[in-house]
């Protein structure tokens, strides 16, 4: 069996970490170069990096601050924000990242994801799946532009075709539980979770470290991210760890 992985986020907007609620209300979180180094030594499994912004304004990634932050790490490292080409996606893989990270893009043209699982192979793609549960439709909707605009896509059929058009793995974030802390959205990275045959990292509402135990176990999460508990020192990465394995859940020891 995989062991579950624990990912710190960082959400970067003009070369600065930040943090909101439900993708709004954003605040300082710091250098990202400095916590990337703070989390490689803290026991990351691995990193993303989201210039979250990039797609709103229609440009492509920092690739100066991707370049910086990939110095400093021995862990896997994910990038996404921006990225609409395999051009792109070479750009940041020679910037240090270890996989991309797609989202607006590949909702705007799903063979992206394609032609960059056939190029760069799965394990180098991963689909961001922004979730908004929507009343009208009774299910989870899929967002873009950094959770701005709806798409006509569920959160279940995307990601079947993601995985179908090669993602090699998801990044499930729940808007509505985003910066919250009262738990990640279990049932939602669980029917995602059985439904695919990828990884699914669960993101979205960490508060604590039962919350990660919660979504191993309840959600299925193969992994699972966190930010601002991390970022304001809330808890740690080795308190998560310890915990999660205390209660029987197989983790990568720091």
């Amino acid at each position: 069996m995989l062991k579950k992985r624990i990912i710190p986020c960082l959400d970067v907007s003009e070369g600065r970490v930040v943090k909101g609620i439900q993708f709004v209300q954003l605040r300082d979180a710091g250098d990202p170069v400095e916590l990337a180094t703070f989390y490689d030594a803290a026991g990351a499994d691995e990193l993303v990096f989201l210039d979250i912004s990039a797609s709103h304004e229609g440009r492509q990634t920092m690739l100066d601050v991707v370049r910086r932050v990939a110095q400093t790490l021995a862990i896997p490292f994910t990038v996404g924000g921006g990225i609409s080409s395999v051009e792109a996606m070479k750009a940041v893989l020679r910037a240090g990242a270890d996989k991309v990270s797609l989202n607006t893009a590949a909702l705007e043209n799903p063979g992206l994801i394609e032609q960059g699982a056939r190029y760069f192979g799965s394990q180098c793609i991963v689909v961001a799946i922004d979730a908004r549960f929507d009343e009208t439709i009774g299910t989870w909707r899929v967002y873009t532009h950094g959770g701005r605009k709806p798409t006509q896509w569920t959160v279940m059929d995307w990601a079947g075709e993601a995985v179908r058009r090669g993602a090699g793995e998801l990044l499930l974030t729940s808007m509505n539980q985003d910066g919250q802390k009262s738990g990640f959205e279990h049932a939602l990275t669980r029917a995602v979770s059985e439904a695919v045959s990828v990884p699914v990292i669960a993101s979205g509402g960490a508060g604590n470290a039962a919350h990660f135990y919660d979504v191993f176990t309840e959600g299925k999460a193969d992994a699972a991210l966190a930010a601002s508990i991390f970022h304001y020192k809330e808890t740690s990465i080795t308190a998560v760890k310890e915990y999660v394995k205390k209660k029987g859940v197989n983790v990568r020891c720091n």
